[in-house]
């Protein structure tokens, strides 16, 4: 059998006191002394009470509880922005309850729907490969939920964006590997209808129309950017099949240009001499593979705490976030051997 549940009665019953005085010593209620409340406390220890946070929130209105829906957990750039939402979070008094969509529109559904009956005061959201709309998200809108996006944004007027400028990260990474000496750089990236691919799409076209070098689809190759090795190797595969071999590459992502690194050294491909290669993030491992990779580094850190601290200073009324639509946070290019061509052996 279950065991009773232990309730600020049976306290007031084991101290002889009234409910009332238990319940203001357990809340660290000033008008009771010190010596009771510890007194409370460590009796409410001893017989296992368990506060009742929902009744508690239900009278309030509020949890002190943020959602956070991202697409993937298995990610470097994710979990250092969670542990950047966290730090500040904690720091404020709040907890989060994190789900991940796994790339998936039909799974960052069921993530909203959770988040909104779990009562939470806020969201923040990063939206999955595949999302094309926001539909699921609106009942936030609707109820004055404040909703944050970050990273993998949707512009609304009613939702703040956190984000860095990778139109302007990508322009300079691909202009670095023309200055290198680099004529035919293919472009290798994520789901087109992401901001964050589209953006660097735009920015790496930009550099070579600025340039003088013209671009052509077969220079583009679109991937599921899955830091596994299955869809790597196909991405390696389609730039080894272009025909002359490109001489430069922009992967935006770092994980999967090390595994396309992989690949074309395998082939014989000699990096950078024969393919000049950047990536994007700023990922450990861009430090690990041989040569190491150039790359943009991405404040996530900076960027879980930017976006937790904009969503709770809303929730006190600090600040309204309302009146900021985009945040964009200061990206830096990262030079390294992957991508200097010029003096390569």
């Amino acid at each position: 059998m279950k065991s009773k549940e232990i309730t600020i009665y049976d306290i007031a019953k084991e101290l002889d006191i009234s409910p009332a005085t238990v319940s203001r010593g357990l809340r660290d209620h000033p008008a009771i002394s010190r010596k009771t409340k510890k007194k409370i406390m460590d009796t409410a220890r001893a017989m296992g009470y368990r506060s009742n946070t929902f009744a508690s929130s239900l009278r309030l209105k509020r949890t002190n509880t943020i959602g956070v829906i991202i697409h993937r957990l298995d990610s470097y750039f994710v979990a250092t922005v969670l542990a950047g939402m966290e730090k500040v979070a904690s720091e404020s008094g709040y907890n989060l309850i994190i789900s991940q969509s796994l790339e998936n529109t039909e799974k960052e559904i069921a993530n909203a729907n959770t988040m909104f009956n779990s009562r939470v005061d806020g969201v923040m959201a990063s939206l999955a490969y595949d999302t094309e709309d926001i539909s699921h998200f609106e009942v936030f809108i609707e109820k004055k939920i404040p909703l944050l996006f970050f990273d993998r944004v949707y512009k609304h007027k009613d939702c703040p964006n956190v984000v860095i400028d990778n139109y302007k990260a990508a322009y300079e990474i691909t202009s670095h590997l023309i200055e290198q000496g680099c004529k035919k750089i293919v472009h290798v990236t994520g789901n087109l209808k992401r901001n964050v691919y589209a953006d660097r799409f735009e920015g790496y076209k930009k550099a070579l129309e600025d340039n003088g070098l013209k671009y052509t689809d077969e220079l583009l190759i679109i991937n599921y950017m899955d830091e596994h090795i299955g869809p790597n190797v196909d991405a390696a595969k389609q730039i080894l099949a272009i025909n002359p071999l490109p001489d430069g590459a922009f992967i935006t992502n770092d994980a999967f240009a090390a595994y396309c690194m992989r690949e074309l050294k395998l082939a014989g491909i000699s990096i950078p001499k024969d393919i000049a290669i950047a990536g994007f993030n700023n990922d450990p491992i861009s430090g690990l593979v041989d040569p190491n990779l150039t790359t943009i580094n991405y404040p996530s850190y900076e960027m879980g705490e930017v976006a937790a601290r904009t969503l709770i200073n809303h929730l006190r009324e600090v600040t309204d976030m309302m009146l900021t639509e985009s945040i964009v946070l200061k990206s830096e290019m990262i030079i390294r051997g992957s991508s200097l061509k010029k003096g390569a052996q």
